[in-house]
């Protein structure tokens, strides 16, 4: 028996503490894996920041994880020691229930998620069900790849979500959004980015990824929108994009956590408007986005940090200074 390294959260609101666990072990139908890189997550911060409140305890968060099999449990027969996989945020689905048998598994009751029901990729070494992980292509490195695991996911069913419009906003400008606007922009669209108000900085880093407009949600856009994404976890933003679509408009919540949502007047959902959320995401989903991002080919623009930095990285996270994704390497 060894131990590996790992950061962990042992109770929410804390700090992860920097210690090590005993080697994991695959069970029937899991794959062992080597982890090469694991992409922070905003989904992270709100599991260690306590507004997701059913995390397993002592927990490793994690969930965009890459890296290589080094082992499998019994009747494994999908993938083998030496491939490359990622691990995405829904790891376990019953298979049984009325979403599971009708194509929206990502709404299983009894769904166990990666760095959240079960340990993540915050670790030198993880586990995880062989039949959730995909394959990834070797166009991309670990750390590259890494944020298409939810930020690219959780983005693209977004984007599906928002119907096929050309003129769309994208508000919260960070490591979902920097992938989305490239797959936008390849389908034809037109992207228009609202960051905090006053960041220059990031309204130009959408602009140089082909953002026809950027500024602040204090601002409106130059004409109409025809949907808009809303991945700032910020319930006030709400009517604002409510008011920036057109009537027949479609405004997407893509955060598994919001805050409050303020009450505003039917006038602004008037004119057949649709407020949706997307939860958690299908293997569909994996399978779609990894074959289109490779085809684009979508690029993440990564910052990385070693894994006994995570609290700083989680920090930087908390405070919107990253341009892109950040990503732990376990070097």
């Amino acid at each position: 028996m060894f131990h590996v390294r790992a950061m962990i959260l042992d109770a929410p609101r804390t700090a992860l503490r920097n210690g090590t666990v005993a080697d994991p072990v695959p069970g029937e139908g899991q794959v062992l894996v080597k982890v090469g890189a694991c992409g922070l997550c905003r989904t992270d911060l709100h599991v260690v920041d306590g507004e997701l409140r059913r995390p397993k305890l002592p927990l490793i968060p994690g969930h965009q994880i890459v890296g290589e099999v080094v082992g499998t449990g019994a009747g494994v027969d999908t993938v083998g020691v030496g491939d490359r996989i990622g691990v995405p945020w829904l790891g376990w689905t019953c298979g049984v229930c009325v979403y599971c048998t009708s194509g929206r598994e990502n709404l299983c009751d009894r769904a166990r998620f990666t760095g959240y029901d079960i340990n993540g990729g915050y670790a030198e070494y993880t586990v995880a069900d062989a039949r959730f992980c995909f394959p990834i292509d070797r166009s991309f490195s670990d750390i590259e790849a890494a944020p298409l695991l939810c930020a690219g996911l959780i983005g693209y069913r977004s984007l599906t979500a928002a119907g096929d419009g050309v003129r769309l906003g994208l508000y919260g400008f960070g490591d979902s959004a920097h992938l989305v606007a490239q797959v936008a922009r390849y389908q034809g669209r037109r992207v228009y980015a609202f960051t905090q108000p006053g960041d220059m900085a990031t309204q130009e880093f959408a602009r140089h990824l082909g953002a026809v407009w950027a500024g602040g949600t204090d601002e409106s856009p130059p004409e109409e929108l025809d949907a808009a994404i809303i991945f700032a976890p910020v319930g006030a933003l709400v009517p604002l994009a409510l008011g920036a679509v057109a009537k027949g408009g479609i405004v997407v919540c893509a955060g598994i956590h919001m805050s409050d949502i303020p009450s505003f007047s039917y006038n602004l959902l008037w004119g057949e408007r649709t407020i949706r959320s997307v939860a958690n995401l299908t293997r569909r989903d994996g399978t779609e986005f990894l074959a289109l991002a490779h085809r684009i080919p979508v690029h993440a623009e990564v910052e990385t940090l070693p894994l006994d930095q995570a609290n700083t990285a989680l920090t930087r996270l908390r405070e919107g200074k990253v341009h892109g994704a950040l990503v732990l390497t376990m070097s």
